[in-house]
């Protein structure tokens, strides 16, 4: 997994959006219970970067959410 820049996500539809955080927390889950069985990630910073790449969406998502009630309040 990559790491996912802002430019990159804020491109997507929010449905999009929403179908790539939901495939992240799964990869996150995925991860987080290999490490409490016992066994070793597949790589150690996989779990930094996945919750850096949940945490930029949400940023996002709630930036565009903010945008979308100002403009709400605009035309009113």
């Amino acid at each position: 997994m990559t790491q996912l820049k802002p430019s990159e996500i804020r491109q997507m539809t929010p449905e999009v959006r929403a179908e790539k955080l939901r495939e992240i927390r799964d990869e996150l889950m995925h991860e987080r219970g290999l490490g409490a069985m016992g066994g070793a990630p597949t790589s150690p910073g996989k779990i930094r970067s996945l919750r850096k790449n949940i945490s930029r969406i949400l940023t996002i998502q709630r930036e565009a959410a903010i945008q979308e009630k100002k403009n709400t309040e605009a035309s009113e």
